[in-house]
């Protein structure tokens, strides 16, 4: 950590770390709910409000597939005592009280394994500049570890308040009274419902301090529920975004420069305008937009303007950027060295010849291609500003309307929607950008802006290549040294550059996944450089560990097998973290590690070990394939993760199994490539191939030994790529560096 960084963060820390209170749960003037609350409503706090129709739970972290909607809401029910969907639920209004304490600390340079007086400090003043700024963003595998806390208080204390009220009508003292599915019982069994009691619960002062439920009180917590989406998305019935229809309202799209950030030379809109349906042309600083009486009139319409690009200002073909990589690998491109144990240099030159590795490593850039396209429903009218869109940063999201329009940000008003997929890539508004200038040109009714596909492709900020070069060496059966050093465009950079963000320090997303790992290598090092001049990057499901869990684990399992020694015991003496040492002995017995794989009788077996530390999340995959005459089968898939506590066993399987497979996919099909500035692929068939029947069983262990809880979208995708090289490894005696694997190797 620079030092002036370590100051600041020290003393935010000192000055009180983060509770979870009347602040974080928006009791009072706070409360965002007070603003525009409908009439014969209340607001206990910003997590509850309830009418005369029933309780509606605010859920403010956005719900992209996760189940993110279902386990908040069941976080805050669990404390008010509400039968399981027997409430509405909302992504309430952007607020600063929404905000993410966790988020942040994924940024600063302390590994999760480390829990002394600075880590912890650290951590706590992350919390405290996320209130500060009022972040509330949704990603980072976060929403689980933030919302823990703030929500069950957030349930308990409305509870209280509600308790309280009946015992100002009834006069039983709250210590006879219990609640029960939305219900005050009294000893004489008169119930009393929360939205009987609700307008005089409201005239009350929150409890400053509420009891949470011990874990063996739980009913909803910790067992299988019936996701709150899974009935809707099932029948149809889920309204997206890109579905909404609103009255009045008109559609259009946009044709921007596939060179990102290139701008517009010129443009001719002739034949364009005489198409039947076509409202108005729109120019813009990075294209031009269409406006018409429906979506395929406007696109139609798109396709026949005669535009003339800009060039693009970053590296424009694939040589180029392997060549900017491999520049950036020298020490002046230096952004971090956060691991240097030991002497790598002096142990690698001591090695016999035999006994080094040396190993380059490479990955392509990424889309994160969501199966529903950008789109944005947006009306200016009467000096307001209305936004309906899936986002996982609404107030940024206001903020830069409000910029935009002139307008107060009071005036501006996102509605949020439920999101068909994201991975990463609705961190971004620049779509959200283009619907405003839209609705700037064409006031009065809403416009729904929606991009084609291959819009949507073309101008994708993508997870960033990289290159890793490995040097390592092995003595006496063990691992002696490993120097990884790895060369990516700056995620933090690009995309906190785009928010606004202020940027300082290193760039912990460009080793992440590697720098952090719990082994105790003697001689260690691992350092990130930024390759400056590719393009404009953003995360991507699970970030730099995405790339950096197949650098990383791939060459451990080389020397590993170098010096002789099995893959899961080397780890295991190495490994210097309880609860990693824990999941990797639970991989052990999954996979039967230690009894040779059955025989098949079209080609040879094989299995390979992987494992990863990210989000503060221990995973281990076995990947088991089959060499066969026409491929490579996979077949099966063995996944041990330890998160904390588990709040929903049957959703925790399905990330587990959804990050596994979304990997697998990745690192055998996908990958894009880049001809003068612009990205080639264009549709999804071009960036995966993975179907239902190449699946393999997934087996999945979640373990809830440690206290802490901890999210799971992201952390299960770093070793999927990894465990299935090093299993193709195992099977066929070849050795694959770089990524996507259908480069080298048939599938079947």
């Amino acid at each position: 950590m620079r030092r002036r960084h370590f100051l600041v963060t020290v003393a935010a820390g000192a000055t009180g770390a983060l509770t979870v209170g009347c602040g974080s749960t928006g009791m009072g003037s706070d409360n965002p709910l007070l603003r525009e609350l409908p009439e014969g409503s209340q607001a206990l706090n910003a997590y509850v409000r309830i009418d005369r129709d029933g309780i509606t739970l605010i859920t403010p972290r956005t719900d992209m597939g996760q189940g993110a909607t279902s386990i908040q809401a069941a976080l805050i029910a669990e404390e008010l005592d509400l039968a399981w969907g027997s409430f509405r639920t909302d992504p309430g209004p952007p607020s600063e009280v929404y905000y993410n304490a966790k988020v942040v600390a994924e940024g600063i340079p302390i590994a999760a394994t480390s829990d002394g007086f600075i880590a912890r400090t650290a951590r706590a003043g992350s919390g405290l500049l996320a209130q500060l700024l009022g972040l509330q963003l949704t990603g980072g595998s976060t929403t689980v570890p933030d919302a823990f806390d703030r929500l069950r208080v957030a349930g308990a204390t409305a509870r209280a308040m509600l308790m309280q009220a009946a015992e100002a009508r009834t006069g039983v003292p709250v210590s006879r009274q219990r609640t029960e599915n939305g219900q005050v019982v009294l000893p004489d069994g008169r119930r009393l419902s929360y939205t009987e009691l609700a307008a005089a619960a409201a005239t009350l002062k929150p409890p400053s301090d509420v009891r949470l439920k011990p874990r063996g009180q739980w009913r909803l917590l910790g067992r299988p529920m019936q996701r709150l989406d899974i009935a809707d998305k099932s029948a149809g019935r889920a309204v997206y975004g890109i579905d909404l229809r609103i009255p009045g309202m008109v559609h259009a799209t946009v044709r921007a420069n596939p060179r990102l950030g290139g701008g517009i030379r010129r443009f001719n809109d002739t034949a364009a305008r005489g198409l039947r349906g076509v409202l108005r042309i729109v120019p813009m600083p990075d294209g031009v937009g269409v406006i018409a009486d429906n979506t395929w009139r406007a696109f139609q319409a798109a396709a026949k303007l005669d535009i003339e690009w800009g060039a693009a200002a970053y590296a424009a073909d694939d040589a180029a950027i392997a060549a900017a990589l491999k520049g950036a690998l020298d020490d002046k491109h230096r952004d971090s060295r956060l691991c240097d144990e030991g002497d790598v240099d002096a142990a690698f030159a001591d090695a016999e010849p035999a006994n080094r590795l040396d190993a380059t490593y490479r990955v392509p850039p990424l889309a994160h291609a969501p199966l529903e396209p950008m789109n944005a429903v947006v009306q200016l009218k009467d000096g307001r500003l209305d936004i309906w869109t899936a986002t996982q940063i609404p107030r940024f999201v206001v903020a830069q309307a409000a910029k935009m329009s002139g307008l107060a940000p009071a005036n501006v008003h996102l509605h949020a929607q439920i999101c068909g997929g994201s991975f990463g890539r609705r961190l971004e508004d620049d779509f959200v950008r283009q619907a405003v200038q839209l609705a700037m040109a064409h006031p009065g009714p809403p416009i729904k802006m929606t991009w084609t596909r291959e819009e949507d492709m073309t101008h994708d900020f993508p997870r960033p290549p990289a290159l890793a070069r490995a040097r390592g060496a092995v003595r006496d059966w063990r691992v002696e040294s490993m120097d990884l050093t790895i060369a990516a465009p700056s995620v933090t950079a690009s995309q906190v550059g785009r928010l606004g963000l202020p940027n300082a320090g290193p760039d912990v997303t460009i080793v992440a996944g590697a720098w952090d790992q719990p082994f105790a290598i003697p001689h260690r090092r691992v350092s990130g450089h930024h390759a400056a001049g590719l393009m404009p990057v953003s995360s991507w499901r699970a970030v730099g560990a995405s790339h950096n869990g197949f650098f990383h684990e791939c060459f451990m399992d080389e020397l590993i097998r170098a010096a002789g020694a099995d893959p899961l015991a080397e780890r295991l003496r190495l490994c210097n973290h309880e609860p990693s040492r824990r999941v990797l002995r639970t991989i052990g017995e999954m996979a039967r590690w230690n009894q040779p794989l059955p025989p098949s009788p079209d080609g040879k077996r094989g299995r390979g070990l992987a494992f990863t530390l990210s989000f503060g999340v221990p995973v281990a995959e076995v990947v088991e394939v089959t060499a066969t005459a026409r491929g490579i089968r996979l077949d099966a898939v063995h996944a041990a993760v330890e998160i904390g506590p588990v709040l929903d066993p049957v959703n925790v399987e399905a990330q587990v199994q959804g990050g596994v497979l979304w990997g697998l996919d990745h690192a055998i099909h996908a990958g894009l490539s880049y001809r003068d500035g612009a990205v080639q692929q264009t549709n999804l068939h071009q960036i995966s191939g993975l179907r239902l029947r190449h699946v393999p069983p997934i087996h999945v262990r979640a373990l809830d030994a440690q206290a802490e809880i901890r999210g799971i979208g992201e952390p299960a995708v770093p070793p999927a790529a990894a465990a299935l090289a090093n299993a193709i490894a195992d099977a066929t005696g070849r050795r694959a560096r770089e990524l996507p694997l259908a480069r080298h190797f048939d599938f079947v």
